[in-house]
């Protein structure tokens, strides 16, 4: 037992650290800008995670716990309705106090006291507890990537376009793309094992797939570009309505952070602005803009279960760019080594699957249950991680989703096609 509860104290700790560690580089104030409401204030995000461990865990395992402030749980609470009032999600930047040193103070005590329960909640309540212990922990994970892409945007919208860090980049080679055939018939999918996993992962169920064939790589910036000089932005015919309604309202003509200058395309990344490397994965991509470019190229998306299919008979799976490369930019490949590139990390691949329950789901009772199951509608399933994820946060049955217009996420595409 003494083993189990050093071994969840580190852990808690590293992961604690990471957070603090992904905002060191960050003036003071770049902690509260909010430029839009799908981005929220890196400040908030300290404050929140912070607030979950103290409202889900503290206040329920520790003898006569008295919250840290009797108005964080009002600042600091997300989305969930069970727990009370909250500063709406388009506010969370109009909070100057408390301010970053507080915040800071704040995920200390609590980080101190989380140590203390972990050494000291009772024998009978130890797996209750380590079941809410995980969920935190991956929900921290979670926060890590948004703090990531919301710092991004952040400082995107400086003019000064300011440089967050200076990783090293490769130029890489140009892959050949390949389809490559996946049998059909009966398959299985969600999560089977004994470890972690969120509640939309399950239950693990059967799936009848026709057989089909899935891309080799990622699409890569080269095609992308390809799209865009043939009038792909400007071609109503390769979009979904809702997108094309998009397009004309926003006056979107290229991917998100992409700008021409001097007649060269470059990106804004978070090492500042950079020449659009051709042979890298195109990334901040919309759904909307992934299905027009399947479109357009002849091809389709897969679906969320033929990518799990597809990955989960990928041997073996490269798990090289996630967060902990700290490259935080999708990298080209430099060498033909691999049967299927990139289906763990680099970028989110957009699946042409809502994002709804599997057969059987049952979520959560109490504010747990607020996690994942209340949002299953009008959004779209992607798969496979990022440059943004922790890797040990990644699995093949891992269902991310956003609503199809976004693109701020590290979101890119690999294409399908029929037999």
């Amino acid at each position: 037992m003494e083993e189990a509860r050093n071994k969840y104290q580190s852990r808690f700790l590293q992961i604690r650290k990471q957070t603090e560690a992904i905002c060191a580089p960050l003036e003071v104030e770049d902690y509260v800008v909010q430029p839009i409401v799908d981005v929220s204030p890196p400040k908030w995000h300290l404050g929140h995670v912070t607030w979950f461990w103290e409202t889900f865990l503290l206040q329920a395992f520790k003898n006569a716990y008295k919250p840290y402030h009797a108005l964080y749980n009002f600042l600091f609470n997300s989305y969930y309705e069970s727990i009370g009032e909250r500063v709406m999600r388009q506010k969370r930047g109009d909070l100057s106090r408390p301010t970053v040193r507080e915040v800071y103070a704040y995920r200390h005590a609590i980080t101190e006291a989380m140590l203390d329960l972990i050494e000291t909640v009772s024998e009978e309540r130890w797996q209750e507890f380590l079941a809410l212990l995980e969920l935190g922990l991956n929900h921290e994970q979670q926060h890590q990537e948004l703090l990531l892409t919301d710092i991004k945007f952040i400082l995107a919208q400086n003019p000064t376009k300011p440089s967050y860090c200076h990783a090293p980049r490769r130029k890489g080679i140009k892959i050949e793309s390949k389809m490559i055939a996946i049998a059909g018939g009966k398959h299985c999918i969600g999560y089977n094992g004994t470890g972690f996993c969120f509640d939309n992962e399950q239950p693990h169920h059967a799936v009848w797939i026709d057989e089909f064939k899935l891309q080799n790589r990622l699409v890569t910036n080269r095609e992308y570009l390809e799209f865009i000089e043939d009038g792909g932005y400007r071609d109503f015919r390769h979009w979904l309505s809702e997108g094309w309604e998009w397009v004309q309202r926003e006056g979107w003509s290229a991917p998100l952070y992409w700008e021409k200058r001097d007649g060269e395309w470059v990106e804004y990344t978070l090492s500042g602005m950079e020449p659009l490397n051709l042979n890298a994965p195109v990334c901040h991509i919309s759904y909307f803009e992934a299905e027009a470019f399947a479109s357009w190229a002849g091809k389709r998306l897969p679906t969320e279960a033929e990518w799990e299919v597809a990955a989960s008979k990928a041997k073996p799976l490269s798990k090289q760019w996630f967060m902990e490369s700290e490259c935080f930019h999708p990298q080209p490949p430099d060498e033909v080594n691999e049967e299927f590139y990139d289906l763990l990390g680099n970028v989110w691949e957009w699946t042409n699957s809502a994002y709804l329950p599997y057969p059987r789901y049952q979520h959560a009772s109490g504010a747990v249950g607020e996690y994942n199951g209340k949002f299953m509608s009008n959004q779209m399933v992607l798969r496979g991680g990022s440059v943004a994820t922790p890797q040990m946060h990644i699995r093949t049955t891992y269902r991310n989703f956003f609503h199809p217009d976004k693109r701020w996420q590290f979101s890119g595409v690999r294409l399908a096609e029929n037999a």
